[in-house]
Protein backbone atom coordinates (compact mmCIF):
# COMPACT_ATOMS: atom_id res chain seq x y z
CA UNK A 1 0.00 0.00 0.00
CA UNK A 2 2.93 2.32 0.63
CA UNK A 3 3.75 2.47 -3.07
CA UNK A 4 0.21 3.61 -3.90
CA UNK A 5 0.54 6.42 -1.38
CA UNK A 6 3.78 7.34 -3.09
CA UNK A 7 1.88 7.41 -6.40
CA UNK A 8 -0.64 9.88 -4.95
CA UNK A 9 2.07 12.05 -3.46
CA UNK A 10 4.09 12.12 -6.69
CA UNK A 11 1.03 13.01 -8.74
CA UNK A 12 0.03 15.83 -6.42
CA UNK A 13 3.54 17.19 -6.13
CA UNK A 14 4.21 17.01 -9.87
CA UNK A 15 1.11 19.05 -10.66
CA UNK A 16 1.62 21.65 -7.95
CA UNK A 17 5.39 22.02 -8.26
CA UNK A 18 5.36 22.05 -12.06
CA UNK A 19 2.82 24.86 -12.17
CA UNK A 20 3.83 27.04 -9.21
CA UNK A 21 6.88 28.65 -10.89
CA UNK A 22 4.99 29.66 -14.05
CA UNK A 23 2.56 32.08 -12.85
CA UNK A 24 -7.62 34.51 -19.10
CA UNK A 25 -9.42 32.09 -19.98
CA UNK A 26 -13.17 32.32 -20.26
CA UNK A 27 -15.39 32.31 -17.21
CA UNK A 28 -15.93 28.87 -15.81
CA UNK A 29 -17.87 27.24 -13.02
CA UNK A 30 -14.60 27.00 -11.06
CA UNK A 31 -13.74 30.72 -11.11
CA UNK A 32 -15.47 31.28 -7.75
CA UNK A 33 -12.53 29.54 -6.06
CA UNK A 34 -10.11 32.26 -7.13
CA UNK A 35 -11.70 34.66 -4.63
CA UNK A 36 -11.74 32.30 -1.65
CA UNK A 37 -9.17 32.85 1.12
CA UNK A 38 -8.64 29.15 1.87
CA UNK A 39 -7.92 28.23 -1.74
CA UNK A 40 -4.49 28.43 -3.34
CA UNK A 41 -4.82 29.37 -6.99
CA UNK A 42 -2.48 29.24 -9.97
CA UNK A 43 -3.77 30.63 -13.26
CA UNK A 44 -1.53 30.39 -16.31
CA UNK A 45 -2.96 32.29 -19.27
CA UNK A 46 -2.25 31.95 -22.99
CA UNK A 47 0.32 34.78 -23.03
CA UNK A 48 2.49 33.07 -20.42
CA UNK A 49 2.08 29.68 -22.08
CA UNK A 50 3.16 31.16 -25.43
CA UNK A 51 6.20 32.76 -23.77
CA UNK A 52 7.23 29.47 -22.14
CA UNK A 53 6.69 27.71 -25.48
CA UNK A 54 8.92 30.19 -27.33
CA UNK A 55 11.68 29.93 -24.74
CA UNK A 56 11.47 26.13 -24.75
CA UNK A 57 11.67 25.94 -28.54
CA UNK A 58 14.96 27.90 -28.52
CA UNK A 59 16.82 25.47 -26.29
CA UNK A 60 18.78 22.35 -27.24
CA UNK A 61 17.18 20.42 -24.38
CA UNK A 62 14.91 17.77 -25.94
CA UNK A 63 12.48 17.64 -22.99
CA UNK A 64 12.09 21.43 -23.01
CA UNK A 65 11.40 21.34 -26.76
CA UNK A 66 8.79 18.61 -26.28
CA UNK A 67 7.15 20.62 -23.51
CA UNK A 68 7.14 23.66 -25.79
CA UNK A 69 5.39 21.60 -28.48
CA UNK A 70 2.66 20.53 -26.04
CA UNK A 71 2.33 24.08 -24.70
CA UNK A 72 1.50 25.44 -28.17
CA UNK A 73 -1.90 23.79 -27.99
CA UNK A 74 -2.79 24.90 -24.46
CA UNK A 75 -5.01 27.97 -24.01
CA UNK A 76 -5.04 28.08 -20.23
CA UNK A 77 -4.38 26.19 -17.01
CA UNK A 78 -6.13 26.69 -13.68
CA UNK A 79 -5.10 24.96 -10.48
CA UNK A 80 -7.05 25.20 -7.21
CA UNK A 81 -5.75 23.63 -3.99
CA UNK A 82 -7.32 23.68 -0.55
CA UNK A 83 -6.84 22.26 2.90
CA UNK A 84 -10.33 23.34 4.00
CA UNK A 85 -12.72 20.36 4.25
CA UNK A 86 -15.85 22.46 3.56
CA UNK A 87 -14.35 23.99 0.43
CA UNK A 88 -13.09 20.55 -0.64
CA UNK A 89 -16.64 19.23 -0.31
CA UNK A 90 -17.92 22.19 -2.33
CA UNK A 91 -15.29 21.53 -5.02
CA UNK A 92 -16.41 17.92 -5.22
CA UNK A 93 -20.05 18.98 -5.69
CA UNK A 94 -19.05 21.58 -8.29
CA UNK A 95 -17.00 19.03 -10.24
CA UNK A 96 -19.96 16.59 -10.22
CA UNK A 97 -22.29 19.35 -11.42
CA UNK A 98 -19.83 20.35 -14.15
CA UNK A 99 -19.42 16.76 -15.35
CA UNK A 100 -23.21 16.35 -15.64
CA UNK A 101 -23.56 19.52 -17.72
CA UNK A 102 -20.50 19.01 -19.94
CA UNK A 103 -19.61 16.36 -22.47
CA UNK A 104 -16.59 15.15 -20.51
CA UNK A 105 -15.79 11.48 -20.11
CA UNK A 106 -13.61 9.71 -17.59
CA UNK A 107 -10.14 8.90 -18.88
CA UNK A 108 -8.81 7.11 -15.81
CA UNK A 109 -9.00 6.94 -12.02
CA UNK A 110 -6.65 5.83 -9.27
CA UNK A 111 -7.74 5.12 -5.67
CA UNK A 112 -5.69 4.40 -2.57
CA UNK A 113 -7.48 4.37 0.78
CA UNK A 114 -9.32 7.70 0.91
CA UNK A 115 -7.33 9.35 -1.89
CA UNK A 116 -9.02 9.53 -5.27
CA UNK A 117 -7.42 10.79 -8.48
CA UNK A 118 -9.73 11.18 -11.47
CA UNK A 119 -8.97 12.39 -14.98
CA UNK A 120 -11.69 13.56 -17.36
CA UNK A 121 -11.45 14.70 -20.96
CA UNK A 122 -13.59 16.58 -23.45
CA UNK A 123 -13.06 15.18 -26.94
CA UNK A 124 -11.30 17.31 -29.52
CA UNK A 125 -10.91 17.25 -33.29
CA UNK A 126 -9.88 13.58 -33.37
CA UNK A 127 -9.14 10.63 -31.07
CA UNK A 128 -5.67 11.98 -30.20
CA UNK A 129 -6.78 15.47 -29.17
CA UNK A 130 -8.90 16.83 -26.33
CA UNK A 131 -10.36 20.29 -25.75
CA UNK A 132 -10.18 20.00 -21.99
CA UNK A 133 -8.34 17.86 -19.46
CA UNK A 134 -9.69 17.94 -15.91
CA UNK A 135 -7.93 16.34 -12.94
CA UNK A 136 -9.56 16.11 -9.52
CA UNK A 137 -7.63 14.78 -6.51
CA UNK A 138 -9.52 14.40 -3.24
CA UNK A 139 -9.09 12.84 0.18
CA UNK A 140 -5.40 13.69 0.64
CA UNK A 141 -4.90 13.65 4.40
CA UNK A 142 -1.19 12.89 4.56
CA UNK A 143 0.21 15.05 1.74
CA UNK A 144 2.28 17.84 3.26
CA UNK A 145 3.53 20.66 1.02
CA UNK A 146 5.48 23.42 2.77
CA UNK A 147 3.84 22.59 6.10
CA UNK A 148 0.29 22.58 4.72
CA UNK A 149 -1.81 19.43 4.46
CA UNK A 150 -3.87 19.78 1.32
CA UNK A 151 -7.20 18.03 1.04
CA UNK A 152 -8.07 18.59 -2.62
CA UNK A 153 -6.47 19.63 -5.92
CA UNK A 154 -8.48 20.63 -8.98
CA UNK A 155 -6.70 21.19 -12.32
CA UNK A 156 -8.38 22.37 -15.52
CA UNK A 157 -6.41 22.60 -18.76
CA UNK A 158 -8.06 23.82 -21.98
CA UNK A 159 -7.00 24.14 -25.61
CA UNK A 160 -6.15 21.72 -28.40
CA UNK A 161 -4.24 19.20 -26.31
CA UNK A 162 -2.44 16.31 -28.01
CA UNK A 163 -2.61 13.28 -25.71
CA UNK A 164 0.29 11.61 -27.53
CA UNK A 165 2.58 14.52 -26.69
CA UNK A 166 1.47 14.58 -23.07
CA UNK A 167 2.12 10.83 -22.94
CA UNK A 168 5.61 11.33 -24.39
CA UNK A 169 6.46 13.87 -21.70
CA UNK A 170 5.10 11.80 -18.81
CA UNK A 171 7.06 8.79 -20.05
CA UNK A 172 10.29 10.76 -19.53
CA UNK A 173 9.30 11.70 -15.97
CA UNK A 174 9.70 9.44 -12.96
CA UNK A 175 5.97 8.79 -12.65
CA UNK A 176 4.07 5.59 -11.89
CA UNK A 177 3.14 3.52 -14.93
CA UNK A 178 -0.59 4.23 -14.45
CA UNK A 179 0.06 7.91 -15.09
CA UNK A 180 2.40 7.30 -17.98
CA UNK A 181 -0.48 5.57 -19.78
CA UNK A 182 -2.69 8.67 -19.65
CA UNK A 183 -2.46 9.16 -23.40
CA UNK A 184 -4.45 8.10 -26.44
CA UNK A 185 -3.97 4.42 -25.61
CA UNK A 186 -6.32 4.87 -22.63
CA UNK A 187 -10.10 4.58 -22.54
CA UNK A 188 -10.46 7.51 -24.89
Amino acid sequence: MGSKQTVMRKLSLVVVIALLPVFGFSQSIFDKYEKMDNVGTVVVNKGMIDLVSKIGSLTDDQEAREFAEVAKGINGIKVFITEDKDIASNMSSTVKKYLKSSSMEELMRVKDKDVNVKFYIKNGKDKDHVRELLMFVSGMKDVDIDGRKFETILVSMTGDIDLNQIGAITNKMNLPKELKNADSSGNH
